[in-house]
């Protein structure tokens, strides 16, 4: 992966190496319109949240509290949030493959719009995650609940998305075998990982932890995928997907961020093929069909299947069917049907046989599937 680069003007015919693994600076609109169409995989977006605020806010021993109160965080009404939410999501529809995904962050100020104005524009909503803090800021004037959650939406490019990436089996393998949920429980971004300014302060108010950014990569990526961040801030984002053989694109105009972001990311050491390897499980694996297996020769038309007791026995059509006497259907159906069963995985059910010794038709799916690996299919 090349070292992290800093692009001021991008041509809308740049090649992928001129845009891959760099900061583009300036407005994300702007930097996303120079971007090739359907070029990235996945998308995070921590947009500003819009918190409204008047006025300071003091702890109860009066110090103040170090709040969003930067100028990118300002807007003048909920009609200018809004037209500015339709103008990014905008563009960043345009730049994702029609199988990516995107995911958006944010607080109640902002997430509820944001959803809303998604939905307006096609995409379609696959989850909303609630990232449920361990160390929350209290509420310091006390007039409502602790604030202890933030909001992310996953959603595809629009429903007729099915090709997306979902890493279900390594999500829950890594949960203890249990289905990972949508809560998820991480503390904000504290300690060393949080990045400060020479006098102490933080240089991003709103930095997210990485481990957050680590299991939206993991769920909905693979090594080589290109993640963008629209709203790069202090590279996050970045630092994450070079640490996880991934590529990424990152959009910010302040300076200090991208000063911040460019001596972090540089700093990463990338794991290594075997760290970063996916767990997958046969809903991973690339569809194929009975009729595949004729259509490669490896069972031809009258060959006889039988299941793995030689109690029914099946003969192979030219059209990708089974027959049974006069009746024809597919592997599940027939095997459901000679069973009495409602339902039945025919690539268990049926056998056929080499060398004496009956073996699954699952074994020549799997045949299938390797040449289809092979063949980049």
């Amino acid at each position: 992966m090349s070292a992290i680069r800093l692009v001021d003007d991008l041509s809308p015919s740049a090649n992928r190496a001129e845009w891959l693994d760099t900061i583009l600076r300036g407005d994300c609109v702007a930097a996303l319109n120079r971007l090739p169409e359907k070029s990235v995989d996945v998308v995070f977006a921590d947009p500003p949240y819009n918190l409204q605020l008047e006025g300071d806010l003091h702890r109860p021993d009066q110090s103040k509290v170090d709040a969003v109160d930067d100028a990118w965080d300002q807007f003048d009404s909920f009609a200018a949030y809004d037209a500015f939410t339709r103008a990014w999501l905008l563009a960043v529809r345009r730049v994702l493959k029609p199988n990516g995904t995107i995911w958006v962050i944010g607080s109640y100020h902002n997430i509820f719009r944001v959803g809303a104005m998604m939905q307006d524009l096609g995409f379609w909503i696959l989850n909303d995650v609630v990232w449920r803090k361990t160390n929350p800021m209290p509420n310091f004037r006390g007039r409502r609940f602790q604030n202890a959650h933030e909001t992310l939406i996953w959603a595809s490019r629009d429903q007729a998305s099915k090709g997306y990436t979902f890493n279900y089996d390594a999500m829950k393998a890594a949960n203890d075998d249990v289905q990972m949920r949508t809560d998820w429980l991480f503390p904000i971004c504290t300690g060393g990982e949080r990045l400060k300014t020479a006098s102490g302060d933080k240089v991003h108010p709103t930095q997210k932890p990485e481990a957050l950014l680590a299991r939206v990569m993991m769920a909905s990526s693979r090594p080589g995928d290109v993640i963008l961040d629209p709203f790069f801030g202090t590279g996050t984002t970045g630092a994450v997907a070079k640490r996880l053989g991934r590529h990424f694109v990152g959009c910010e105009r302040e300076k200090d961020y991208i000063d911040a972001a460019t001596a972090r990311i540089a700093a990463v050491e990338p794991l290594g093929a075997a760290e970063i390897a996916l767990m997958t499980g046969k809903r991973a694996e690339p569809r194929v069909a009975f009729g595949s297996l004729v259509d490669a020769g490896l069972l031809a038309p009258g060959a006889l299947l039988t299941d793995a007791r030689k109690r029914w026995t099946a003969s192979v059509r030219a059209d990708g069917t089974i027959a049974i006497g006069s009746e024809a259907g597919s592997i599940h159906r027939m095997g459901a049907r000679v069973q009495g069963l409602d339902a039945c995985n025919g690539w268990t059910f049926w056998h056929f046989e080499e060398a004496g010794t009956l073996k699954p038709i699952d074994d020549l799916r799997s045949q299938v599937r390797q040449g289809m690996r092979a063949a980049g299919g």
